[in-house]
């Protein structure tokens, strides 16, 4: 299993990103995919997930600023951040099933003026 995050970066407060998390290494049309968080000194956070069947969950705190889609095609889920707040400053990860299974390295999102 390889799972890559990329996307994060540092924006504004208000402001919008696009992770992406490019999958390998297993049947990624047939899996269910997470996105997880975790800020500096707290722990892993969950943040969504994507059934193979393209339903979706998503964290009542991020309802309505993110979501989750995948493209079966290229092996990639995404996360669509918009409204970003200081509080959404974390490292990003994906996971293949639960999202506390194994995630790739993350990428460092900082929401901050």
């Amino acid at each position: 299993v390889q799972l890559i995050e990329s996307g994060g970066g540092l924006v504004q407060p208000g402001g919008s990103l696009r992770l992406s998390c490019a999958a390998s290494g297993f049947t990624f049309s047939s899996s269910t995919m997470s996105w997880a968080r975790q800020a500096p000194g707290k722990g892993l956070e969950w943040v969504s997930n994507i059934y193979s069947n393209g339903r979706t969950t998503t964290a009542n705190s991020m309802k309505g600023r993110f979501t989750i889609s995948r493209d079966n095609a290229k092996n990639t889920v995404y996360l669509q951040m918009n409204s970003l707040k200081p509080e959404d400053t974390a490292v990003y990860y994906c996971a293949r099933g639960d999202y506390r299974g194994p995630r790739g390295q993350g990428t460092q999102v900082t929401v901050s003026s």
